[in-house]
């Protein structure tokens, strides 16, 4: 089941091993055999025209990487991009940094056949389902695919789970005198509570886990979500709730003083603010552990496929699998990593505590499922903002 390969991923137990590989060549015209596609490999062989030397090479020659929606404090992703163009000597250009996972879907469509549409995307993983199913993502396993469990990766590499974490509360607990740890508790009026969620759950992965944890705190489940759109309707009818992109921006001007959001972004963006190192506090809902993936995948309309594949084997690596959990996010080889000492040790010790009972980890169908019903009832019954 994937919640128990989420479990193993989230964990620092051991991850199952088996050996996959294959290669795809695709050779040019004639007059041009040799010349790789690399738009069509879909994996890398130990020597040759698609091996990884080979990749390097054909990513330089091309120059540039594009990527959308990553904020550079999003799980380390400024250090992530920095250490890639200064590896490799190519540039990454990073569109709209603060674009949801809809807006990484909607650019791979409207920008086809530009040089700047994006060549990689990193979106939550129903919609990552979504644009496999539009025929939008191209299929590419990188070299380390034996360590990501095969709960969290598309058997042909259409797409692949990265980075995950829980849902948790941050207060500001300057400002909100008796700040919530649970769900339940974020309805009591009076209390001078300023909610905000990380976006739209019509849009966002984040939001819309945030709406699924409300549902399991209210008497829903992962598999009934619309009492988590119930939910915030009461929080929203109480005047608790605020409408907006809520992250450090919102939290800076006192737009909101409550964020419900990913604990490792509320401890890399927000206790990361000057000032905010001990004022804000971040918990795991009481009443609520759900703990979720986001997801890597390649566009089949990349124009720059080569660099785009490299981008993953980097992600993959020793180095960038540390380098997100240097962004306190727990990366989706850790498992193997711990096993192996291969995880940096102070940054393995610095993650967030993790509870370690009554964690749930929403499937694939359960994601989609509640999209569905989200998309149907929040704009009505919620706010059709921000």
């Amino acid at each position: 089941m994937r919640s128990a390969k989420l479990r193993a991923a989230l964990a620092t137990g051991t991850a199952a091993i088996s050996l996959l590989s294959f290669v795809t060549l695709s050779v040019g015209p004639a007059g041009g055999a040799g010349a790789v596609n690399w738009a069509k490999v879909q994996t890398l062989a130990k020597s040759g025209p698609t091996s990884m030397g080979a990749l390097i090479a054909a990513a330089k020659k091309e120059g540039k990487l594009n990527v959308i929606a990553l904020p550079p404090n999003w799980a380390n992703y400024g250090a992530l991009i920095n250490t890639f163009s200064k590896k490799y000597k190519i540039k990454v250009n990073s569109y709209n940094p603060d674009g949801s996972s809809q807006d990484e879907i909607n650019a791979i469509i409207a920008d086809r056949g530009r040089t700047s549409a994006p060549d990689v995307i990193d979106v939550g993983t129903n919609f990552a389902i979504t644009a496999q199913q539009r025929h939008l993502l191209s299929p590419y396993r990188v070299q380390t695919w034996s360590r990501i469990p095969a709960a969290l990766k598309q058997p042909r590499g259409f797409w692949f789970d990265d980075y995950g974490g829980f849902v948790a509360i941050g207060c500001d607990t300057t400002v909100v005198h008796h700040c919530p740890t649970s769900f339940a508790q974020m309805l009591k009026s009076g209390q001078g509570y300023k909610i905000g969620i990380n976006n739209n759950p019509v849009a966002s992965s984040s939001a819309l886990a945030a709406v699924m944890a409300a549902a399991v705190a209210s008497g829903g489940s992962l598999n009934n979500v619309k009492p988590g759109v119930d939910y915030f309707s009461k929080m929203n009818k109480a005047g608790n709730f605020v409408a907006t992109i809520a992250g450090p921006s919102t939290v800076q001007s006192g737009a909101t003083n409550i964020v419900v959001w990913w604990d490792y972004l509320q401890a890399s963006e927000v206790k990361a603010l000057p000032g905010y190192t001990h004022k804000w506090k971040v918990v795991i809902p009481s009443d609520a552990a759900l703990a979720e993936y986001y997801t890597q995948a390649i566009s089949a309309s990349a124009p720059d496929p080569a660099a785009a594949r490299l981008w993953e084997e980097f992600l993959y690596s020793n180095q960038g699998q540390n380098l997100w959990l240097a962004g306190m996010a727990r990366p989706v080889e850790l498992a193997f990593m711990t096993a192996h000492h291969l995880a940096n040790a102070r940054w393995l010790a610095a993650l967030p505590p993790a509870p370690t009972k009554g964690v749930q980890y929403p499937t694939q169908a359960q994601i989609l499922k509640a999209e569905s019903v989200v998309s149907a009832s929040w704009p009505t019954e919620v706010t059709s903002g921000p």
